[in-house]
């Protein structure tokens, strides 16, 4: 396997282009227009575009067949949303009929990805039970390609789609196989859930949003789960709103741990693709467990 590019194999501006393209802001032909003048060395615009986009196998850490895991899809009605949402529940093998603490894992907007699984996988690991719905359920689950994810996300009635992530709220608080401890984390577009959820769930236990865009600041005192936040350095787009969000939280008493983490891009965590940050994701992931542990206990 080749060595694994980097965010710094990259010019700044194009890693701008990227993060506007991933969120809809540009179309694939609008950034391979803007990306030809970073071309060079025998490298197209799509041989960018390919270069920074996620490379699921590369970024694997924990197999779907892993024998520790008992892993299952499910559907969860969702009557105030689009009726149902599909996702994937995930446990430790070993834990019987121990009731465990739950995390509802949010993806970005691109759906239930790989990723996003391997990510379920490891909370699993770590002696949580994991569920990790698919939003784009109602238009038939995630296609199996991100650009078409990415355009399929875009046809999604928000307001149903807030809905069916409260729906799997419940359902998953509830089951009789858990503690009753609930429990979100949730990266980029899944982040800004995160942030939403605390806002709607008075009894939830705890939120970790990575990189997510946050609610009006006059939502912060609805917030009482303890929040623990990660930023990226380079992420103007969702920083440039977090120090009013901030300060209203402080202003509620809400108790929020937050991580600057320098130098990062956005989707740092995500090591899947170039902008995956190999001394910023595990510091920041140990934050996480080690969080999620302490309030779920």
């Amino acid at each position: 396997m080749p060595p694994r590019l980097t965010a710094q194999d990259f010019d700044p501006q194009l890693l701008v282009l990227f993060d506007a393209y991933v969120h809809g802001d540009l179309d694939r032909r609008g950034f391979l227009a803007r990306a030809r003048r970073y071309a060079k060395a025998g490298m197209t615009a799509a041989g960018l575009l390919a270069a920074l986009s996620p490379d699921f196998a590369r970024g694997q850490q924990v197999p779907p067949d892993d024998a520790r895991l008992r892993g299952e899809r499910v559907s969860v009605p969702s009557p105030a949303g689009h009726g149902r949402i599909d996702g994937y529940l995930v446990r430790p093998a070993a834990a019987g009929a121990d009731r465990l603490p739950a995390v509802l894992v949010v993806h970005e907007n691109r759906g239930l990805n790989p990723h996003i699984e391997d990510v379920a996988r490891r909370l699993a690991l770590d002696g949580f039970m994991a569920f990790a719905p698919d939003a784009l359920t109602p238009l038939g689950g995630y296609p199996g390609d991100e650009d078409k994810a990415r355009a399929e996300f875009a046809r999604l009635d928000p307001a149903k789609t807030r809905e069916d992530f409260l729906a799997c709220a419940a359902w998953l608080r509830a089951r009789s196989d858990g503690s009753g401890r609930l429990g979100v984390v949730g990266f980029c577009w899944g982040g800004g859930v995160a942030h939403w959820l605390a806002t709607r769930l008075p009894d939830l236990q705890a939120a970790v949003p990575f990189y997510g865009n946050t609610p009006a600041p006059e939502e912060a005192a609805r917030v009482k789960a303890p929040l623990q936040v990660h930023l990226a350095g380079v992420d103007e787009r969702i920083n440039a709103a977090w120090p009013a969000y901030e300060a209203a939280l402080k202003a509620a008493g809400v108790r929020c741990e937050v991580y600057h983490y320098p130098g990062t891009q956005h989707g740092f965590h995500n090591d899947t693709t170039p902008r995956y940050d190999a001394a910023a994701a595990p510091l920041a992931w140990g934050r996480t467990v080690a969080f999620l542990r302490a309030q779920l206990a």
